[in-house]
């Protein structure tokens, strides 16, 4: 029965930003259950690193490095064309790598607006858009294909930190989430949304006890998120137990910012 429900044996997917922080946690998801999985970031060491690690333990799945700088619209050619000679399908694409920039709002550059944008929000259609002949092949009635956007739940409300382009373009990211969702839905595929709150991630652990107290205290769970928060989230919504759901913009914060 569980199997049946959350397997992915013979899927492909592809996890954007997959080699590190919540990426690497939603590849190894995949993998546990069966997926083949292709990590792609700009840094070729990570993802090579991390798919020798995986490939080294027992899961069922595979994972495969193939490294580009998805926010540059050259590059997400090359990966889907390079993608399209390796696959005859796409089952799963998760829109994972994102990047962020801070700084007062009078202070606040163009290139750290642009650079935030490019990643978060360009790069995501326009990689749907690069992979959609192999995300339609996947797609069945039976057995919809999925794309899942990673927001932020500083994208459902306004953050207390001067990162205006990150907040913004998670909240974009949100909305084309739903607007895909409604087009691809008579294609039989599935569009929805994971929208992470504070995670113990290496970053966050970097940022010392005090601000990680504070963070905690204005989570209602009273804690951080860990690594099998988000990966029962990404199972959900790839495998067959979320076949039903699209459209959906999912929080996974401890009900920050569902009971702000």
């Amino acid at each position: 029965m569980l199997n049946e429900m959350f397997g992915l044996q013979g899927r492909v997917a592809v996890v954007t930003g997959g080699a590190k922080g919540l990426g690497a946690w939603m590849s190894q998801a995949l993998l546990s259950v069966g997926a083949t999985v292709y990590v792609t970031s700009r840094k070729s060491a990570d993802c090579d690193r991390f798919a020798d690690e995986m490939n080294g333990r027992d899961y069922q799945g595979r994972c495969v490095s193939l490294p580009y700088d998805l926010a540059d619209l050259r590059q997400i050619e090359q990966f889907a064309s390079e993608l399209q000679g390796r696959e005859q399908k796409l089952d799963i694409l998760v829109n994972n790598a994102g990047t962020t920039w801070g700084n007062a709002l009078g202070e606040f550059p163009e290139k750290g607006w642009d650079r935030v944008m490019d990643l978060n929000l360009k790069a995501p259609f326009f990689l749907v858009q690069a992979l959609l002949p192999l995300i339609k092949k996947a797609g069945d009635a039976g057995m919809p294909a999925r794309i899942v956007n990673v927001g932020s739940s500083e994208g459902l409300h306004a953050p207390l930190l001067g990162n205006y382009s990150y907040s913004a373009s998670k909240a974009g990211l949100h909305h084309l989430t739903r607007h895909l969702a409604r087009h691809l839905a008579a294609e039989h595929i599935n569009v929805n949304a994971i929208v992470p709150g504070a995670f113990l991630t290496k970053m966050m652990e970097q940022t010392g006890p005090e601000v990680m107290d504070k963070v905690v205290g204005e989570i209602p769970l009273r804690r951080m998120g860990e690594q099998g928060d988000i990966e029962g989230a990404v199972l959900l919504l790839c495998s067959a137990a979320g076949k039903y759901v699209t459209g959906a913009v999912l929080p996974v914060d401890g009900g920050w910012s569902g009971c702000l």
